[in-house]
């Protein structure tokens, strides 16, 4: 069983899975990409040809009949993450389904049901969770190296060209904008390092005019601790992902703390109640890498992996908090 490894479909030609994802896979211990999907033939064999995926489907239904494979990854577009998911889990796949899940909570929560009736696995493609950076974050947190969490702020903005319609980040029918895209790692990012769902939440957001989606949104989430989490995410302005921890004994920040690079070694800073700085170096890692290999594991052993579907629902519901 342990010289098994899984044989991954990819559900579209997407960017984040031809740039990231399927690299990543292609350097487990326990998986190999033994196929990819687009629309046409042509775009599916020009994606396998350049990554060197054995094989080619012209639709996605073709690589669901697919007999070779044994889970898919879903990158397509948000508003098609529960469709085709749950097209999947009723032709017996499994599924890694990037973030967010899905559009809405009760939508997750469909896919959730539709995977437990099928007895299959169903995970969020929420990577940075797996770094050993986060590891050790969540160790020092749940350590008491800052005491009693007061304050989280939590941080994702990049700027994009926001006259290009075409990106699917600004398409209101595919449901992007700032929150779904980026603004749902802070809130993510929120809930594990509170460990607790937000009681209430409120956000004000700023849409464009053509794009009529939220290009820049800030928000507030009240947990159940007295601990308060801000969110900031923003398609408009300078590239910052970062999330910084106060607590009544200290405070944590990380700078690079969602989307890090492979090759690179990433950084923790504490301080202490007085001030002591320490800085800790985290070794390079592949976040997407260890998040395949997790699913990978839980489905060659049958175990639950690191964070079960249900988080997605919670993190959606507290989306759906921020939206109104």
């Amino acid at each position: 069983m342990s010289d098994r490894k899984i044989r991954w479909g990819i559900l579209s030609t997407a960017t984040i899975g031809t740039g990231r994802v399927i690299p990543a896979m292609q350097q487990s211990r326990n998986g190999v990409v033994q196929a990819i999907a687009s629309r046409t033939a042509e775009r599916a064999q020009q994606a396998a040809d350049a990554l060197g995926i054995p094989r080619a489907h012209g639709s996605y239904e073709a690589l669901l009949a697919d007999p070779e494979i044994d889970a898919i990854y879903n990158p397509l577009p948000n508003s098609m993450h529960a469709e085709w998911s749950i097209r999947c889990a009723e032709a017996g796949l499994p599924v890694l389904c990037e973030k967010p899940l899905a559009v809405n909570a009760a939508e997750a929560e469909e896919m959730v049901v539709a995977f437990a009736r099928h007895d299959l696995l169903l995970a969020e493609g929420f990577m940075y969770r797996f770094h050993p950076q986060t590891q050790k974050v969540l160790a020092l947190l749940r350590g008491g190296a800052i005491g009693e969490l007061v304050m989280v702020n939590a941080s994702f903005n990049f700027p994009i060209n926001l006259a290009d319609l075409d990106n699917i980040r600004l398409s209101r029918e595919l449901e992007g904008g700032a929150l779904m895209d980026i603004g749902c790692y802070c809130i993510s990012a929120t809930r594990l390092m509170t460990g607790e769902e937000p009681v209430q939440a409120h956000a004000v957001s700023r849409s464009g005019d053509a794009s009529e989606v939220n290009e820049v949104l800030g928000g507030v989430l009240d947990f159940p601790s007295g601990a308060v989490a801000v969110v900031d995410c923003s398609l408009r302005n300078q590239r910052v992902q970062s999330y910084d921890l106060r607590g009544t004994q200290g405070r944590i920040r990380v700078e690079t703390a969602y989307v890090t690079q492979p090759d690179e070694a990433t950084l923790i800073e504490t301080w202490g109640i007085k001030g002591e700085y320490s800085r800790i170096t985290i070794p390079p890692a592949n976040s997407y890498t260890l998040m395949a290999e997790d699913f990978a594991d839980a489905l060659l052993h049958e175990r639950r992996p690191m964070y079960p579907p249900g988080d997605g629902v919670a993190n959606m519901r507290a989306i759906d908090m921020l939206r109104g």
